[in-house]
């Protein structure tokens, strides 16, 4: 009998651990996956990571202070997995997504520019101010978007990928979603679907711990998520997605997997959110200490700024001066968003369905 891929929960050192469950019952683990970074590399995560944060830190006090409305979802503590999948992407793959998607649009070279105004609902944002912050695309890019609805992305991603195999390109399409949507029904049809065809699709899910305010521990059954597709024989594991490098060697596994032919794949990244589910959520079901224990401790940022001052790939005063830098174009980015015109009222009937 053939086995069936399956995954065991991450090392404390971090990196994936996948496992095989034979019909005895009897598992296989193999070691831990971690990617080796180039100085090139490191910097190019610690830039992109530490962009995210920024601008995400900025995003929070542009709330604060009204010039943003509606929800926002801020992406700090999780940059490391959309940096890391992102690298072992090529152009033409896609990426689609939920509402917590700022991070996601920068990490695809998507303008900070355009996904600030977007948010203070101003004409050069990407959705021309009308989207806000879960509803914002790019083409160019080939972001199709965050959104709204909880789920949704799922099936749309297995869309996308279907179109790749209908064209017959080697293009894989990127799904993220949250532990909260995994519980999903639409994301148990896109895995059939996804396995009937062997659609080049990658189900990324972000286990960050709590969807909205209530633990995984209290909302599956089975809180090893890697596991969701074993009725459907697709493959999963667990990594470490707080370490870039982990997220790296997993991505370029899942990837090749995918254009191969052999038909989708599941990531779990176990990451953490340092701010509440949304601006208005006080996160009061989670004990300051555990936050900073994550922050101490995991932080994905921080992990790779020590590798490069271990390695003296980097100076204090280099990684002060990317630092510098991002804050600079973030600076540019918000003062953009505050002074950019807003849309012109006759946008109210353009661009939807009648």
């Amino acid at each position: 009998m053939a086995t069936k891929p399956k995954t065991a929960a991450s090392s404390s050192q971090g990196g994936t651990r996948s496992r095989s469950r034979q019909s005895t019952g009897r598992t296989a683990t193999k070691t831990p996956v971690i990617a080796e970074f180039s100085k090139e590399e490191e910097l190019v995560a610690y830039h992109d990571m530490l962009l995210i944060r920024r601008f995400e830190e900025k995003a929070g006090q542009l709330y604060g202070m009204g010039l943003i409305g509606g929800f926002c979802h801020l992406y700090i503590g999780q940059e490391a997995v959309v940096v890391g999948m992102q690298m072992a992407l090529k152009p033409g793959d896609q990426v689609i997504t939920g509402y917590r998607d700022h991070g996601h649009m920068l990490a695809t070279g998507m303008e900070a520019k355009g996904v600030m105004a977007e948010l203070t609902g101003r004409r050069g944002g990407y959705s021309k101010g009308k989207g806000g912050s879960m509803h914002m695309f790019s083409k160019e890019k080939a972001f199709y978007g965050g959104h709204g609805i909880v789920g949704a992305q799922v099936s749309l991603g297995t869309g996308l990928a279907f179109v790749n195999r209908y064209r017959e390109t080697d293009n894989v399409t990127l799904a993220y979603f949250g532990d909260g949507a995994s519980n999903q029904g639409q994301v148990y049809e896109s895995f059939n679907m996804a396995k009937l065809w062997k659609l080049p699709v990658i189900y990324i899910i972000e286990n960050n711990k709590y969807g909205m305010g209530t633990s995984v521990e209290r909302a599956s059954s089975n809180v090893d998520l890697s596991e969701r597709g074993a009725s459907f024989d697709i493959p999963g594991e667990q990594v470490d997605g707080m370490d870039v490098r982990a997220v790296k060697a997993a991505g370029d596994k899942a990837v090749a997997h995918c254009r191969a032919g052999k038909g989708p794949y599941i990531l779990e990244m176990l990451t953490y959110r340092y701010r509440g589910h949304s601006m208005s959520d006080p996160a009061k079901y989670r004990s300051k200490e555990e936050v900073q224990k994550m922050r101490t401790e995991h932080d994905p940022i921080e992990q790779v700024r020590k590798r490069l001052l271990d390695k003296k790939w980097a100076s204090e005063d280099e990684l002060k001066g990317v630092d510098k830098d991002v804050r600079a174009l973030v600076g540019e980015a918000a003062e953009f968003a505050q002074t950019d015109p807003e849309p012109d009222p006759s946008e109210l009937w353009t661009d939807i369905l009648r």
